[in-house]
């Protein structure tokens, strides 16, 4: 020690030697690549080979939310994803942690839903030993996910994380999973890394403009049909091009229906729009694919509950598909006129170009006719209340702007029937996958997502009972989740199709012992209402709906009853049961 620096006296360093880089490790960097995305809301479920990641972010905090178990996590994130158009956030352990996470992960490539998951696993050097909570999650999910990744090294998290958030939410969407072993979360990393400005993916680069020249076979094919038809899917709504498609239609003169997952997509009640197609669609709808001499498919995929049996699925039509995925292109419907693209600059395209549009009046007013002669239709039961009935009466009172998020079955198929969204991004439901319980979660994520919107979880009382220990986050955080149970006391579409298909043997599809689904919501502290009959139904919903806290409705409905109209397996479109009112 220099005789003129005294023991207690501080010593002034160079700045560059007082600038040591704190230590870190790979659970605080994730949550620093995280915050770089700007992820505002996490579900999860914690355990042991994500502890370190947990400590990070009780840290350097980002919402999370603990959900009663890891599909509900799931479901949650879904249901944020489908509102926000933009990646859910999902954290769970290894081995059963992730697992559970399966099905979500299934149901969001198959409907592509944007998430980015993140899942434990255990050490590197245990992996492949059969350790404690360890299961091939990159095995498992390869073939329901956009691409998974498995951390190796810390200075790679930056990257990877950018990288499946772009994965996610461009080109055709789905799900992302990032594997975590738990060494790498511990590992202390004292260099600074961040990620790379640019993402080059070379075996990934989605198309999103048209090409020009099938654009221009496109409005030749327009300008020379007699009978054209849009159909919009969901591929319309993740390119927010609601507007666009409105303007398309509106300049043409366009007759246009959605699928199932499209809905939303042009407004429930525009003169131009003449329903949902499909298995249980509106026959107006399924009437104008099979006459229709051009078919106008944006962002569909030409499902087999849309198309029934292919052979007569739009014989007389010119194909015209356009999809941002070339793989759904051709893959079930021969296609005349393919358009690789997003689908609001595809849409764009077509509306830069000035031409004489088709003349439809003869068969706008053909289907206009349709329409009249074939509404929906049901048969009133008295006092006993009908699903079809609450679900008009959750319209009139929400006027259709509330965001609706449904199961799969019967119920789904009456929500998609009788309620008209006004708005886009408010319908979530479970579509190709078609999993029970899905809809509660989803619509937990959908209020978190929108705060400030009427959510209503329209659901049925076996799906509900998948999912509903998630109640506990209502009571939590005081979401105004309206959460209405259609209880018909069965697995209702499991016993139409026994009805009409199995000579009614009725084979594991009754359900005579429920709980009682108000002392449910009570035992989670929540308003509990049932509705026993139709003259008492408009006035608890009214109460209820309209109420600023979390409710549970139970809606005794009629048991026998069947969703109509209805292709049957095997049959085409144009063979619908139950168009007519007995």
């Amino acid at each position: 020690m220099s005789a003129n620096v005294s023991v207690n006296q501080e010593i002034e360093m160079p700045e560059e030697q007082q600038q040591v880089t704190k230590p870190r490790d790979g659970a605080d960097i994730l949550v620093q690549a995280l915050h770089e995305q700007d992820v505002d809301i996490i579900f999860g479920y914690p355990g042991g080979a994500v502890l370190q990641i947990y400590d990070a972010l009780y840290r350097n905090p980002i919402r999370h939310i603990l959900t009663r178990h890891e599909q509900g996590a799931i479901h949650a994130a879904e249901g944020y994803a489908r509102v926000m158009n933009k990646p859910g956030v999902v954290i769970a352990t290894s081995g059963p942690g992730a697992t559970n996470l399966v099905t979500g992960i299934a149901d969001a490539m198959i409907d592509s839903i944007p998430l980015v998951i993140f899942t434990g696993q255990v050490a590197t050097s245990v992996i492949g030993t059969d350790a404690f909570q360890e299961a091939d999650i990159m095995g498992i999910t390869t073939p329901i996910t956009k691409h998974n990744y498995q951390v190796q090294d810390v200075a790679d998290i930056p990257r990877i994380v950018k990288e499946a958030f772009h994965i996610a939410n461009t080109g055709r969407k789905g799900p992302v999973v990032i594997d975590f072993p738990k060494n790498i979360s511990q590992t202390v990393f004292l260099d600074e890394i961040k990620a790379p400005d640019d993402i080059y993916l070379p075996g990934y680069q989605p198309t999103t403009k048209p090409n020009y020249l099938q654009i221009q076979k496109a409005i030749q094919a327009l300008s020379l049909a007699k009978k054209p038809l849009v159909l919009a899917g969901a591929g319309v709504l993740f390119a927010d091009a609601r507007e666009q498609l409105t303007e398309f239609i509106e300049k043409y003169n366009l007759p246009v229906v959605n699928t199932l997952l499209g809905l939303g997509s042009i407004h429930g009640q525009h003169k131009q729009f003449y329903g949902m197609a499909g298995m249980h669609g509106y026959a107006t709808a399924n009437d104008a694919i099979t006459k229709c001499d051009l078919l106008i498919n944006i962002g569909a995929r030409f499902d087999d509950r849309l198309t029934g049996n292919l052979a007569t699925f739009a014989p007389n039509a010119t194909i015209i598909h356009i999809d941002i995925d070339p793989a759904e292109i051709g893959k079930n419907v021969p296609t005349d006129i393919p358009i690789v693209a997003d689908a609001k600059e595809a849409l764009y395209a077509l509306l830069k170009k000035d031409f004489p549009g088709p003349d439809t009046t003869e068969w706008t007013h053909y289907l206009n006719d349709s329409r009249d002669k074939y509404p929906l239709w049901y048969e009133e039961a008295g006092e006993e209340i009908l699903p079809q009935q609450a679900v008009e009466i959750i319209h009139k009172l929400t006027d259709g702007e509330a965001i609706i998020t449904t199961d799969v079955g019967q119920h789904q198929m009456w929500a998609a029937q009788y309620y008209q969204l006004n708005n886009p991004h408010n319908w979530v439901t479970s579509g190709g996958l078609g999993t029970m319980g899905f809809g509660f979660p989803a619509a937990i994520g959908a209020q978190f997502a929108k705060p400030e919107k009427k959510v209503i979880s329209i659901v049925g009382d076996a799906g509900f009972q998948m999912t509903n220990q998630e109640l506990a986050l209502l009571k939590e955080f005081n979401l105004p989740v309206k959460v209405v149970i259609l209880n018909n006391s069965c697995l209702g579409m499991v016993r139409q199709w026994q009805e009409t298909f199995y000579e009614e043997r009725y084979s594991q599809s009754l359900m005579p012992i429920q709980p009682d689904f108000v002392k449910l919501a009570d035992a989670y502290g929540i308003k509990g209402y049932r509705i026993d009959n139709l003259s008492e139904a408009e006035a608890i919903f009214d109460e209820a709906i309209n109420s600023d806290e979390p409710v549970v409705i139970d809606c005794r409905v009629k048991q026998l009853v069947s969703v109509f109209p209805m292709v049957a397996p095997g049959k085409g479109l144009h063979e619908m049961i139950g168009v007519k009112k007995p």
